[in-house]
């Protein structure tokens, strides 16, 4: 599985809080954690100051409190824990799926674990509501797709489609209805 990462694992970029302009950047790779830092300022004193580059093994930034306090200050807590995690090894692959992959094995899902699935994160978000998933779910689901059907689904979109005319239909034959 760690074939599936590149060498760099995660990076964040950011403007530091205010009233600082200061803009930072940590980058987490394989081995070690990179935080950068450029000072934005019109004060004469930081004019061509360089920027600022720590790099730490990830024992060591599981350990540099200081960093770690940056880090979350600049990005959150959220980020530092996902950013501590990496550093103990818990990698995400599933996050790290290219989207064609992630929207075939979506389009097996039931719908429930779909809008479920969908409430995680940004990404599946994205992806659950986008009109790829959509059209595999309607191609996959009906086979009997017309031409007509297919028009009218690139005109009013294949979410809407799917439940105007597949999902509602499906419905109502397991309930018995017509």
């Amino acid at each position: 599985m760690a074939s599936l990462l590149g060498e760099k694992v995660f990076e964040i970029n950011g403007q530091g809080p205010s009233p600082s302009k200061d803009f930072f950047q940590l980058v987490i790779t394989k081995t070690e954690v990179i935080w950068r830092s450029w000072k934005i300022s019109l004060r004469t004193e930081f004019r061509g100051v360089a920027p600022k580059e720590l790099k730490e093994s990830h024992y060591d930034f599981l350990h540099d409190k200081k960093l770690q306090r940056k880090a979350c200050l600049v990005f959150g807590s959220k980020i530092l824990q996902y950013t501590i995690g990496l550093c103990q090894g818990e990698f995400d692959y599933l996050e790290r799926l290219p989207d064609d992959i992630l929207l075939r094995i979506l389009s097996y899902l039931p719908l429930k674990d779909v809008t479920q699935l969908a409430q995680t994160t940004h990404r599946f978000r994205k992806l659950c509501n986008c009109e790829e998933f959509w059209e595999q779910t309607v191609r996959r689901g009906n086979a009997e797709l017309t031409p007509d059907m297919e028009a009218l689904a690139h005109a009013m979109g294949w979410r809407k489609t799917f439940f105007s005319f597949f999902y509602t239909g499906s419905t109502k034959e397991k309930q018995g209805g017509s």
